[in-house]
């Protein structure tokens, strides 16, 4: 091999080495990579606009949160951006300034411990249900087959609330809003005048069900356009579409392989 061809190999053996070094000196390397793709996968099935949203996930057994740093757009990101926050907003490692609904994305945490991922946008179906202050009625199976009930949608916050602490605020106002509800069961919400958010067991999922509160959104809005005396499907056909799928004798879909 020409010596031109030594030093370039060596160059680019060297370069390899160096980004796979840095990848596993990061902190959750798998997580950051995980919340990265929940990141771009909003923006590819269009829920996302500029810098609009962010998605996250949890270490819960190193009680660390990986999240999108704040107004940084989506095209430029890596998962060496991404943000490592401990559950009280103290940042482990970054050097940008993490997503300013963090402390949303921290009580949802902290209050909902069977969730790994949380993905927030300003959809605009979703939003515009968010906007008008009405919860989602489930009009149909599809609404059935992913939230079991109608998606919520917090009560107005006051202007103390949203004068100190509106992040902090705005997840507590969730929280409320699930009270003696099951949050797995209905892994989604509207946020009064706001926005959406969703979640589930890891960052993928919850990006997967922000893409379906959107759907089902637009679905009703246009269901209720047609027919503005629509009604929620009976419960019984509720339950059979949600329980297919979710429930302990579900049968939906192949048989997921023991571990």
């Amino acid at each position: 091999m020409p010596l031109r061809g030594v030093i370039t190999f060596r160059a680019v053996t060297c370069e390899r080495a160096f980004f796979r070094l840095k990848h596993e000196l990061m902190l959750l390397p798998d997580l950051r990579k995980a919340v990265l793709e929940a990141n771009l996968e909003l923006v590819r099935k269009g829920l996302v606009l500029y810098t609009f949203g962010n998605a996250s996930g949890i270490s819960r057994q190193k009680s660390l949160v990986v999240i999108k740093p704040s107004g940084v757009p989506y095209e430029r990101l890596s998962p060496a951006d991404l943000v490592v926050t401990d559950l009280n907003g103290k940042i482990v490692e970054g050097k940008l300034r993490p997503s300013s609904d963090l402390a949303t994305h921290l009580v949802l945490y902290k209050s909902f411990p069977a969730i790994g991922g949380i993905s927030h946008t300003h959809s605009e179906h979703a939003t515009a249900w968010a906007q008008a202050r009405r919860s989602i009625p489930c009009l149909g199976t599809t609404h059935a087959d992913y939230f079991h009930g109608p998606v919520p949608v917090t009560k107005e916050m006051t202007d103390a609330e949203i004068a100190s602490k509106y992040e902090e605020n705005t997840g507590r106002a969730i929280v409320r809003a699930f009270e003696g509800v099951d949050p797995s069961a209905i892994p989604a919400v509207l946020v009064a005048n706001h926005g959406a958010f969703a979640w589930g067991a890891d960052p993928a999922t919850s990006a997967h069900n922000a893409v379906i509160l959107e759907s089902v959104a637009r679905m009703a809005y246009f269901t209720l356009g047609i027919n503005q005396q629509a009604t929620a499907i009976g419960r019984f056909l509720h339950d059979q579409h949600y329980l297919r799928k979710h429930g302990k004798a579900a049968y939906y879909g192949q048989p997921k392989e023991k571990k």
